[in-house]
């Protein structure tokens, strides 16, 4: 069925509280590998939907791109296009809003308060970024607030055992998606577009429309 479980079986009908999928990102921009992770999730956990959380500011990311992330109107408007025939799909901009390093536990606390107590939230993250978890900010706090349902990245190593090392419960809180395997990502995508090349069948034919009408990654160095 596509899950692994570390601890606990994901999957149970007749349950009374809602589940929530979380995906975070800067989405710079939203293309099919989101979609596809996002759909995955919500199939094989049975969640209620699936929340799009754009990234305001970034730290991790900002510390690392050589290039600016585009501006928050057209990222937001991008993930827009893109979930907008998907109901299960919502775009929730609280991180965007928000002044200052967008944290990811500071959005789960926000959500927490949000909805109805008891309310489970997945927290969907590829393999290759939860490896980082420990230098995020408040990272016990963030498996309490949260199960992490991590994707798998082409050749990129579980790093499971040295995880639990240092979060020790990890893996009573982790939920592992068997599939799919999407080589895509956005910097492949923006880099493309720097080069001239067709990024078409990478993002959905709204966002492609949307980069072109507004001239998005053409112009940034490769």
């Amino acid at each position: 069925m596509g899950v692994g479980a570390y601890g606990h079986t994901p999957l149970s009908r007749g349950r009374a509280v809602a589940r929530i999928g979380v995906l975070g990102g800067t989405f710079d921009p939203v293309h099919l590998g989101h979609l596809v992770i996002a759909e995955n999730a919500r199939c094989c956990l049975d969640l209620d939907k699936v929340l799009f959380i754009p990234a305001g500011q970034p730290w991790l990311k900002v510390s690392t791109r050589r290039d600016s992330i585009t501006a928050a109107e057209h990222r937001l408007a991008m993930v827009r296009l893109a979930i907008a025939s998907n109901p299960a799909f919502e775009l929730d901009t609280r991180e965007v809003e928000r002044q200052g390093p967008s944290y990811s536990v500071d959005t789960l606390e926000e959500l927490r308060v949000a909805h109805p107590s008891g309310t489970e939230f997945y927290f969907i993250v590829g393999w290759d970024l939860l490896g980082q978890l420990p230098a995020w900010h408040q990272p016990q706090r963030l498996l309490e607030l949260c199960r992490l349902v991590a994707v798998p990245r082409p050749s990129y190593h579980r790093p499971l055992d040295r995880l639990e090392a240092v979060l020790p419960g990890i893996g009573e809180r982790l939920v592992s998606l068997d599939w799919p395997r999407l080589a895509i990502s956005a910097s492949n995508i923006r880099q493309r577009r720097a080069q001239g090349l067709s990024i078409r069948y990478l993002v959905p034919p709204e966002v492609l429309g949307y980069i072109e009408e507004h001239g998005l990654y053409a112009n940034r160095p490769s």
